[in-house]
């Protein structure tokens, strides 16, 4: 379903299970769709009793593109210049709020990956009333120093992924092998996955313009410290583009956060760390009042 939930921006977005079932949105990373929250992943969690969202982010998948305005230039970003920015986290947090009043739902359990997650914090900031809990998972605070990546799990992001098809599978594969958990790699789904997302949207620009907003969207560690709301933190172990210390600064953060770090995991959530994951939002989500809007 595509709607445009405020002026000029469209949102591409499924729903799972019960619409009288609390809701439970799933805010996706840095240039990923909706199609890389796995159907099975949503169903796990819409069997748990939610009502599962999906959705594409801004200039990714098949919500609104960016047209026009500044090229972005990441390494500009990088060293604190702003002219190459098309929007920030905040305007993207500000896209989910839009989400959730065309579903009518007045509030949500929020669980968000990578920059998800940061968009998922920034909902939670500017947004408190409508987030119940909140999942921040492989994510950060915006605090330069606790989130560098290692140079090689930079190096095949800021790369830039191919126009050719056959192409953008194989450097899949490749990003995978550098920043997902390596022991629990399933090429074949990696390159099955990569094939659909080619064939939904190819739209490399709309990375790096999301790149540029992480990059220059600034640090919430002192907001986030005013949050009150269940908190849990999931990270990797492994984790080589957004370093185990970022989760553990997010969780020292957020007043009365859970951490969980999962032994072995990199920047991904892979099938066998699956039942973790989805007990860890589950729990969260117990120590929320239950909401009581549905779809309308």
């Amino acid at each position: 379903m595509n709607a445009e939930v405020r002026d000029g921006i469209s949102i591409e977005h499924e729903t799972f299970g019960d619409p009288s079932d609390p809701p439970l949105l799933l805010v996706m990373g840095l240039g990923f769709q909706l199609i890389h929250w796995d159907r099975e992943f949503c169903e796990g969690l819409a069997e748990r009793g939610f009502l599962v969202i999906r959705f594409d982010n801004r200039d990714c998948g098949l919500s609104t593109k960016v047209r026009g305005g500044p090229r972005p230039n990441v390494l500009a970003a990088a060293a604190g210049f702003t002219g190459s920015r098309s929007y920030t986290l905040w305007d993207m947090a500000d896209d989910t709020a839009a989400l959730l009043d065309h579903l009518e739902l007045p509030t949500a359990h929020v669980a968000g990956v990578s920059m998800g997650g940061m968009i998922a914090q920034s909902l939670a900031i500017n947004h408190p009333g409508r987030v119940l809990s909140l999942a921040s998972m492989l994510s950060t605070t915006g605090n330069r120093r606790v989130g560098l990546p290692r140079m090689r799990a930079l190096a095949v992001i800021l790369r830039g992924a191919p126009s050719d098809r056959d192409a953008f599978v194989n450097f899949s594969v490749r990003v995978q092998k550098v920043i997902g958990s390596r022991q629990w790699l399933d090429e074949a789904r990696t390159r099955r996955q990569a094939g659909e997302a080619y064939d939904r949207c190819h739209y490399p620009i709309g990375v790096m313009r999301q790149l540029v907003a992480i990059q220059t969207s600034g640090d919430r560690t002192e907001q986030l410290r005013r949050l009150d709301l269940p908190t849990v933190v999931l990270h990797g172990t492994k984790d080589p583009l957004v370093p185990p210390r970022a989760g553990r600064a997010t969780a020292a953060a957020i007043p009365g956060a859970h951490l969980v770090e999962l032994e072995g995991m990199a920047h991904d959530v892979p099938r066998q760390m699956w039942r973790q994951v989805i007990d860890a939002i589950v729990e969260n989500t117990s120590r929320a009042a239950r909401p009581q809007a549905s779809v309308g």
